[in-house]
């Protein structure tokens, strides 16, 4: 069915190394295949059974067949930072020696750390020829600076997926690694990527598998440019890059200062008075900053609070009311009601 969609990309299919299933794939009219099988001693003994021989024989009539299709075929092995080394380099010089577009190192189960990335890959990178393809776990919170170690160090393919939906705690998302990299080269990430798009497609796949957005998702989630503390508030009103590594407007976000909250800075709520276009002196934006922190600490106030205060205070000023009618108040809903 993918097949037939006539997308803009090449379609590749993941499969056991084993005849059987290259067979089929093959007959699905992809463009390649990605076959794997499990290197670990783990795996060997608790999976599928077979030693390192089998393997490297099985895989030699399996990508004979698939390259003899005139196909792409990358070859990868399972639970690669728990397998010997030795037979590791064995099974992926004689891949390469074969012919295949690329070979695939997978941290299977998200153990292995950036050091242990850039090492294996470095060597790896000495022993084949081919293009490198990584693939990482999140189970310890490593996904993301393993894909990029990676990279850095002779990888040319890395997996990811929208908002890192995957087996168990997932894989690297996009948007996460999109945000590395463009931490790393900005205009060089602008200029390959439609950046804007990024929200589109997380809010498209989070409907179609019956989840939301994260709150604190990377570049997308509602938190990811607000600002609330009010030391921050001050720089990021002066210049957004003294808390922010990303501009949001790149990626069609924008910017949000929190103020109605205990931890508002009276910079941030000056900031939102000129914005009303009202009136006040610093004194009476600290005068009104301290009763917002004071209401509260009974409830947050909505931004429709703080602007309802903040014209009351401005209109009572006309009959020098202001101070008054500030300390009047003592909960929010008397800002509301």
């Amino acid at each position: 069915a993918i097949v037939g969609l006539g997308l803009k990309a090449k379609i590749l299919t993941h499969v056991r190394c084993h005849m059987d299933d290259a067979r089929l794939a093959v007959e699905t009219g992809v463009d390649g295949l990605d076959v794997v099988i499990g290197t670990s001693s783990y795996l060997r003994e608790f999976s599928h059974g077979k030693d390192m021989q089998y393997i490297i024989d099985t895989a030699t009539e399996v990508i004979q067949y698939i390259k003899g299709e005139g196909l792409e075929v990358r070859f990868s092995s399972e639970d690669s930072f728990r397998s010997d080394i030795v037979d590791l380099l064995n099974l992926y010089r004689a891949v390469d020696k074969l012919g295949v577009n690329r070979v695939g190192i997978a941290d299977t189960v998200g153990c292995a750390s950036p050091d242990q990335v850039a090492e294996l890959v470095r060597t790896l990178r000495g022993v084949v020829s081919c293009d490198i393809e990584c693939h990482f776990h999140n189970d310890t919170g490593c996904a993301i600076a393993n894909a990029y170690a990676a990279l850095q160090n002779g990888a040319t393919h890395v997996d990811t997926s929208v908002l890192g939906i995957g087996e168990r705690n997932g894989i690297p998302s996009l948007g996460g690694f999109i945000a590395r990299m463009y931490a790393a080269d900005k205009e060089h990430v602008k200029a390959k990527y439609n950046l804007p798009k990024l929200r589109e497609i997380e809010n498209i796949v989070a409907d179609a598998v019956g989840v939301a957005v994260p709150f604190n998702n990377y570049i997308t989630g509602y938190c990811a440019f607000t600002h609330k503390a009010g030391i921050h508030a001050k720089a990021i009103l002066n210049n957004p890059s003294t808390y922010e590594i990303l501009r949001p407007e790149d990626f069609g976000m924008t910017r949000y200062v929190a103020i109605g909250h205990r931890l508002t800075g009276w910079n941030a709520v000056k900031n939102r008075v000129d914005q009303l276009g009202l009136g006040l002196t610093d004194s009476d934006c600290k005068r009104v900053t301290n009763k917002i922190k004071n209401l509260a600490d009974i409830r947050p106030l909505s931004l429709d609070d703080v602007d309802k205060l903040l014209r009351m205070y401005g209109q009572a000023m006309d009959t020098d009311s202001h101070h008054a009618i500030l300390d009047s108040i003592d909960t929010p809903d008397q800002i509301t009601g």
